[in-house]
C-alpha cells in the first residue's frame, strides 16, 4: 500500500489533531502539514505538496478561497472539504473551482480513509446524500444528457452507472461486480461518452432524471 501524503486545515485544533491520529492509526498516511486558516492552506501547498489536502470551508480566509488560490498555482493539488456545510451553494462553488471531494465531518475514519485513496487514484467523491441534493437541484443538467443516452448503455455500463449514482467508488464497484477496477474506470469512459457528460456526480444526475425506465441495450 503506498502511502498518501496528507494535509489537514480546520481551525478547530482538536478536530483537526482527531482526523490527523485517525488517519496515523489506521496507516499508510503521513500527515506532512497542519493549518487552522486559508493561508495556513496555501503556505502548507507550497511548501509541503501533499498528495491530498483535506480543507475545511468555515475557517479564517475561506477554505473555498484557499481552493480557488491553491489551484491557481498548483493546478494538479488534489482537494478534499471536509466540512458541516450542505449548502447546494458552497457544493457547486467548491466542485466548480476544482475540489476533488466534498465531505460531511459526520464520515468516519475508514470510509475517510476509503475516499482519500479514491481521490488518489483519480476519481472525485460526493457524500451520497448530498449527491441526491444536487441532483434535484441541477436536475436541467441530466436533462441536457437526454434519456436516448441512458438507453444506449449496455446493461454491465448499466449496472456500473447504477453503483456510482448510489455513491460507490470504483474499487467498490469493481468488487460487487467482480470485475477489476481499471475496467470499472473503461466502463465510465464509455458511459461519460454516451451520456456527454464529464464527471461521476453530471452521469449520476442523468440515471436519476432518466429514473430505470429505459431498459439498457444487450451487450
Amino acid at each position: 500500500m503506498n502511502t498518501i501524503r496528507v494535509a489537514v486545515v480546520d481551525d478547530h485544533p482538536i478536530f483537526r489533531e482527531g482526523v490527523a491520529s485517525c488517519l496515523i492509526e489506521i496507516g499508510g498516511y503521513d500527515i506532512v502539514g497542519k493549518g487552522g486558516s486559508c493561508d495556513d492552506a496555501l503556505a502548507i501547498a507550497q511548501q509541503v505538496d501533499p498528495d491530498v489536502m483535506l480543507l475545511d470551508i468555515s475557517m479564517p480566509g475561506g477554505g473555498l478561497n484557499a481552493v480557488a488560490s491553491i489551484l491557481d498555482r498548483r493546478p494538479a493539488q488534489k482537494i478534499i472539504m471536509l466540512t458541516v456545510s450542505e449548502s447546494h451553494s458552497d457544493i457547486a462553488t467548491a466542485l466548480k473551482l476544482g475540489a476533488k471531494g466534498y465531505v460531511l465531518k459526520g464520515v468516519g475514519s475508514r470510509m475517510l480513509s476509503e475516499i482519500l485513496r479514491a481521490v488518489q487514484g483519480g476519481e472525485m467523491y460526493l457524500s451520497p446524500t448530498l449527491s441526491a441534493r444536487m441532483i434535484a437541484g441541477l436536475s436541467h443538467t441530466a436533462a441536457s444528457a437526454g434519456p436516448v443516452g441512458i438507453g444506449e448503455l449496455t446493461e454491465r455500463e448499466h449496472a456500473v452507472l447504477r453503483l456510482v449514482s448510489a455513491g460507490l467508488s470504483n474499487k467498490r464497484i469493481a468488487r460487487d461486480l467482480d470485475l477489476h477496477e481499471k475496467t470499472i474506470k473503461h466502463h465510465l469512459t464509455r458511459i461519460f461518452t454516451k451520456l456527454n457528460v464529464s464527471n461521476r456526480t453530471e452521469a449520476a444526475m442523468a440515471f436519476r432524471d432518466a429514473g430505470e425506465t429505459h431498459r439498457p441495450s444487450a451487450g
